[in-house]
């Protein structure tokens, strides 16, 4: 029987905070401690589990992302040796070289948008530094706009793993896509969790349904021209924010703390 996925290329972004059993420091986030070193060794479980599923159900190309922090997590020597991966920093964008070819992107490891009670880790690329990104006056957190990027490619989004919250939002998002929940946060920094090894084997099931429903997968796309808003938790912040607008000035500073404008697409906010 021809496998489902003969030929077909995927591109799984990996973040940390929301892979099954870490919950970070109090007041720091997910820290660079023992919770960072074993978030990096989960993450790594479950993106490889993903990758894995593709490559057994016929996939020809998976490339991984490591995309928190400086992206350079991941223990790679773990990852199966048929992927590529994307690491470090210092590039412009979202999924780096993605194109039409791809058949999907999943995340492995986002977490829930700032704002969001019982988010395990919850935060907008920086919980120091962002209060919300509002695009189209809605808040939306990093995996819509990752998402919305893959769309500027044709691209779907067919899986999602994360904690509970994270998930619900993700539901609402990207309601034809497949996804796991790692855990359910009691707090910021606290969580109740599957154990790290049965969340690796539920993605594996998670991407054989994925793989069944291909056809059914669709983008995330975000209208152009487009409304920004970004809340900033410093002043300072707000001062120094350098995004110009569609016609080339300066966001305008409605309060002390935001900053508002009209970009000609997403790809301009990063």
């Amino acid at each position: 029987m021809e496998k489902l996925l003969k030929g077909k290329k995927f591109y799984i972004g990996v973040d940390c905070e929301g892979v099954a059993c870490v919950v970070g420091e109090p007041g720091n986030g997910l820290g660079a401690g023992e919770q960072y070193r074993f978030a990096a060794k989960q993450a790594t479980r479950e993106a490889n589990a993903a990758a894995e599923a593709l490559f057994e159900l016929g996939a020809e190309q998976v490339v991984i992302w490591d995309n928190h922090g400086t992206g350079c997590n991941l223990d790679y020597d773990l990852l199966d040796s048929r992927v590529h991966i994307t690491l470090g920093s210092g590039h412009r964008g979202r999924f780096p070289l993605l194109d039409q070819s791809f058949a999907g992107v999943m995340f492995i490891g986002y977490h829930a948008r700032e704002n969001t009670v019982n988010g395990v880790l919850a935060h907008t690329y920086s919980s120091k530094a962002y209060q919300y990104f509002k695009l189209e006056g809605r808040e939306l957190g990093e995996m819509e706009i990752d998402a919305a990027f893959a769309a500027l490619k044709d691209v779907p989004v067919v899986l999602c793993v994360s904690d509970y919250c994270a998930i619900e939002q993700a539901r609402e998002s990207f309601p034809w896509a497949e996804t796991v929940i790692t855990k359910k946060g009691l707090s910021w920094t606290s969580a109740v969790s599957k154990h790290p090894l049965a969340v690796c084997e539920e993605i594996k099931a998670a991407v054989g349904r994925a793989a069944e429903r291909l056809q059914e997968m669709e983008c995330y796309r975000l209208p152009s021209p487009l409304e920004v808003e970004i809340r900033y938790k410093r002043m300072e912040d707000a001062s120094r924010d350098n995004l110009v607008d569609q016609n080339g000035k300066p966001f305008a500073r409605t309060d002390a703390f935001t900053r508002k404008g009209i970009m000609d697409s997403i790809e301009d906010l990063f």
